[in-house]
């Protein structure tokens, strides 16, 4: 492949709480923990995990919504985490970000083609007088009709809303979009068509695209690749077929094993070789001094019995197990 278009190395975003009457930070967060991925121009990278895994938080430090607190994040070979001020606001319309709430993400005084025209504006992408008119092309763009353009967001559907923050992330010509689980909102049947038309524009317009969400059956059908975290962590990553053909880690396998099969004798056959988990996810707060999965890993004691290695104790390198398959466990070290 070509050199990545962004480039996580080492990323970590830590919360710092604070508790007392003096309200000094006494507990710390780690909702991303030392993460490193290569999102590559053209392709969709899928970002899958359970709720409070870290997903959504890891996809705005990368955009700087969030600023890191250690690691780089090298976008066609600049550390954004080094930018500040100007110097990162003329980078901002290269990337932008799909809200999951479309509502909450549209400014409800806010006319829609004053929401979508905005970026044009600030970056001065068009001259003003163009402005209206890249709107309604825009709108047009993601199915909408150009009249949509002076209403209000409270005069939509949830899927015409979504739509809409896609035109307004279209509208600063980005290269990069981060889709922060743009479709956990919608109907199933709205869903499709957003799906759809996200590839179709990915097609058109030659956008690179983070997809962030946990329904693993549709992050296969939009993904190149995926990559799977918990805890803060990546524990895979590699292309979409291999992940559900020959999933690597116990906790990639523990997911795929859940996802149900419309076909009642199959998904009989299935029980038998289903994995479950046990116990709860630990707090981000106190996290597993060695494999961040090791409380709940249903092969730990194969690890201590075959590699002489306490998962507990030892945290384990994530590596290259396979050409282009990438994994956080003892068992492929």
């Amino acid at each position: 492949m070509t050199e990545p278009l962004v480039q996580v190395k080492n990323l970590s975003m830590h919360f710092g709480q604070a508790s007392g009457f003096l309200k000094r930070p006494q507990r710390v967060v780690k909702a991303v923990d030392n993460v490193s991925l290569d999102v590559f121009e053209g392709e969709t990278l899928g970002l899958v995990g359970e709720s409070g895994c870290g997903k959504s938080t890891l996809g705005r430090s990368i955009l700087q919504l969030y600023k890191p607190t250690a690691g780089t994040v090298q976008y066609r070979g600049t550390d954004l985490v080094q930018l500040e001020g100007k110097a990162l606001r003329k980078m901002r319309n290269r990337f932008q970000m799909i809200y999951q709430d479309p509502y909450a993400s549209l400014n409800p005084r806010m006319k829609i083609a004053d929401i979508i025209g905005e970026p044009m504006y600030i970056h001065q992408l068009h001259p003003r007088s163009e402005i209206r008119a890249e709107v309604e092309k825009i709108l047009e763009m993601v199915g909408l009709t150009r009249e949509f353009a002076d209403r209000y967001p409270h005069e939509f559907s949830g899927g015409q809303r979504q739509r809409i923050g896609i035109a307004r992330a279209l509208a600063a010509q980005p290269d990069f979009i981060v889709a922060d689980e743009p479709i956990s909102a919608l109907d199933v049947s709205i869903q499709a068509q957003i799906i759809n038309l996200m590839r179709n524009l990915q097609s058109q317009l030659k956008l690179t695209y983070l997809f962030i969400a946990h329904d693993l059956a549709v992050v296969r059908h939009i993904s190149d690749r995926m990559a799977v975290m918990y805890l803060g962590k990546v524990m895979e990553l590699t292309d979409s077929n291999s992940i559900y053909e020959n999933p690597l880690h116990p906790y990639t396998q523990s997911l795929l094993s859940a996802i149900p099969i419309p076909d009642p004798e199959k998904e009989r056959e299935r029980e038998a070789n289903r994995v479950l988990l046990e116990g709860e996810v630990p707090s981000p707060e106190n996290p597993p001094k060695g494999c961040a999965f090791c409380t709940r890993c249903p092969r730990k004691q194969e690890v201590l019995k075959s590699k002489q290695i306490d998962c507990s104790t030892q945290a384990p390198q994530f590596t290259e197990a396979k050409p282009g398959h990438w994994t956080a466990c003892h068992l492929y070290t």
